[in-house]
């Protein structure tokens, strides 16, 4: 029995199939700084195209030089760039995949001197200062589109995706925010949705109408000065009209304060939003953000919200996501925990992407020069935390017999504490998900007692101790007082807090605590329509 068919459910769309309705999302990786990068950037698409995804969207890729995020940044402007995206669109479609190249204009968010804007207005979160682009600038920049798309094609793609949201170039003139112009291109709504049509036409033009155009659309702004409900979905019928394939949702500009894809947003919050598209248009509508199982995809598309589901983060902490699914495996799915640490933080300190969950991320040809192991060897793992957890599931998957040790009743170690903090709750996949890999890959767990010396000593090759970490007591007065507890205390009840609290430490753990103090509880948390509300987002605008 087939346990997702609407996600399974093939796609046709004339001049290209999908098999299912997951999309890989577009996200930036950084891989472009590396060394060898064309090889890493291949070898990680392709292990998504392996996994099943219906169609992988690269990283924004400008069609310029001032839409570059920054000097050295991923480019498709000239014949000169074209054998390697061949490469790695090689990788993807021996396969079995299809990839399309999203082409974005970091517009005032680019990271260099040269950045361009609908007016000069700077962004809150990039100190350099846009130059006004001229009617002659914003001619070559449509152009530019169409160029780009063109090679894409010629490269390879099986389609483009128009970046048109989160604040970069596209967006920025949609809105008056940024867009305080008086002339063709700002102004009236018609005047401000100029470039995207203008792009889309251009675009559709040069390539046909065989080739798939995704226009990525900012389905809420959720920023002072965005577009309106019904602004967005006058965009929308004015690029399906100018010749876009498939709408995929955007949600909210970067410099925007409402989170969009942190752990607290609940899962699937947006798609009233998607919904709003999919009611106005007659091309496929793809839904996106805090999307991480097959049944939460399931639901979405059953309900007619959207045609397509698109996750990102998903397919990082999981690169196998719809093979598992298809074949009646999603209990074995490593679940997106939403934690941007490895992702997202990444990015934006300039270091290549990976996954908390999914180390292997991002470094995929080095797993593969890893040496097969010479014999097989009798491994005890000592600590079944984060850690242990990792270290025996992956000892036993290559090939060796591992005994895990657990002094507590379960495994999880301190992810059983953080899981109690509202929004946390994600920590629940990662757990289950270790649990099953013990099951699948014969780790015998021993759990609710501590191993002593004469358990370990001559039993094994191998100890690994993964014991984790203990807080310490601090060297203050008045510690020894009652009223002075550890953290763990508090997250696992057995101590009930007064109502004033004082906490000492304002790293992660302190600002998890007081989250859990003062906070809403673990069930409003994961509500959407309390979400909304505790952030101010109305959905009738």
């Amino acid at each position: 029995m087939n346990a997702f068919p609407h996600l399974t459910a093939p796609l046709d769309l004339g001049y290209i199939k999908l098999p299912n309705r997951a999309i890989m999302g577009s996200m930036h990786t950084g891989f472009e700084y590396l060394d060898r990068h064309v090889e890493r950037t291949a070898r990680f698409y392709a292990e998504r195209a392996r996994g099943e995804a219906a169609l992988i969207v690269t990283g924004g890729y400008s069609p310029n030089a001032d839409g570059l995020f920054g000097p050295g940044g991923p480019e498709l402007s000239r014949a000169e760039h074209v054998p390697e995206h061949r490469h790695i669109i090689s990788a993807v479609h021996a396969e079995g995949g299809r990839i399309a190249l999203q082409i974005l204009h970091a517009g005032r968010y680019a990271k260099h001197k040269g950045l361009v804007g609908p007016s000069t207005l700077a962004s809150p979160i990039n100190p350099l200062q846009p130059r006004r682009m001229t009617a002659e600038d914003i001619e070559r920049t449509i152009e530019d589109f169409a160029i780009s798309t063109a090679l894409a094609r010629e490269a390879g793609y099986d389609g483009v995706e128009i970046m048109a949201s989160e604040g970069y170039l596209i967006n920025e003139f949609t809105a008056k925010r940024t867009n305080d112009r008086d002339d063709d291109w700002g102004g009236s709504l018609e005047n401000r949705l100029r470039l995207p049509v203008e792009i889309m036409k251009r675009v559709r033009q040069r390539v046909g109408d065989d080739f798939l155009i995704i226009y990525r659309i900012s389905s809420i702004d959720l920023v002072e000065g965005g577009l309106t409900g019904d602004e967005i979905v006058a965009q929308a019928k004015a690029v399906e009209a100018a010749g876009a394939s498939i709408l995929n949702q955007g949600i909210g500009w970067h410099e925007a304060r409402i989170p969009t894809i942190a752990q607290k947003v609940p899962r699937a919050a947006w798609t009233f939003a998607a919904r709003r598209l999919k009611d106005a248009v007659k091309i496929p509508v793809v839904a996106s953000n805090r999307i991480n199982t097959p049944a939460l995809a399931e639901d979405v598309l059953a309900s007619g919200t959207a045609d397509l589901v698109s996750m990102a983060r998903p397919w990082l902490a999981d690169p196998h996501f719809m093979r598992k699914s298809r074949t009646g495996k999603s209990d074995e799915i490593n679940v997106c925990i939403a934690c941007n640490q490895a992702c997202l933080d990444y990015i934006f300190s300039s270091r290549a992407a990976s996954c908390l969950v999914n180390p292997v991320t991002g470094r995929e040809l080095d797993f593969d020069a890893f040496p097969k192991p010479q014999k097989k060897k009798r491994v005890a793992v000592v600590g079944a935390g984060p850690a242990g957890l990792a270290c025996a599931t992956t000892a036993a998957e290559r090939g060796h017999d591992v005994t895990l040790y657990e002094a507590a009743p379960s495994i999880g170690g301190q992810l059983n504490i953080a899981r109690n903090i509202p929004g946390k709750e994600e920590f629940d996949e990662t757990i289950r998900y270790f649990g099953r890999m013990i099951e699948t890959r014969g780790v015998a767990l021993k759990a609710g007692k501590a191993p002593e010396a004469r358990d370990l000593a001559g039993q094994y090759d191998e100890v690994v101790v993964a014991t984790g970490v203990r807080p310490r007591t601090l060297d203050i007065p008045g510690i020894d007082d009652p009223r002075c507890v550890s953290y763990i205390d508090i997250l696992l009840g057995a101590v009930q807090a007064g109502r004033r609290v004082a906490i000492i430490g304002a790293g992660g753990i302190g600002f998890d605590v007081a989250e859990f103090l003062s906070g809403p509880s673990q069930k409003e948390a994961a509500n959407v329509v309390h979400f909304l509300h505790e952030w101010g987002v109305d959905t009738g605008i």
